[in-house]
């Protein structure tokens, strides 16, 4: 089993920016994203059943969407109005079997996101 995430880099507060990650070698059922930022615990941010119910962080509420293609097997993060304390390194997490992303079974590499002020 394999995520392999991309999408992230430097953008300026404001902007946006699109996280991806590929799943293979097995279907998943919840799958999403988290972050952790320098001196922090790493945080969920948004998650995503195979169904398409989707969960948030309160933080990112209305700026940030999550999508997937189970086609595909991979999943999206859309950054919208990032702001600088967005800036974090991003990973990506499925689960295999659960609906939720509390505890999941993979995670992908991390891709570092930066917005300036």
């Amino acid at each position: 089993v394999q995520l392999q995430a991309s999408g992230g880099g430097l953008v300026q507060a404001g902007g946006s920016l699109r996280l991806s990650c590929a799943a293979s070698g097995s279907i998943f059922n919840a799958m999403g994203w988290y972050r952790q930022a320098p001196g922090k615990e790493r945080e969920l941010v948004a998650r995503i059943s195979r169904s398409g119910s989707t969960n948030y962080a309160d933080s990112v509420k209305g700026r940030f969407t999550i999508s997937r293609d189970n086609a595909e097997n991979t999943v999206y993060l859309q950054m919208n109005s990032l702001k600088p304390e967005d800036t974090a390194v991003y990973y990506c997490a499925a689960d295999r079997v659960r609906n939720t992303l509390l505890a999941p079974n993979y995670w992908g590499q991390g891709t570092l996101v930066t917005v300036s002020s």
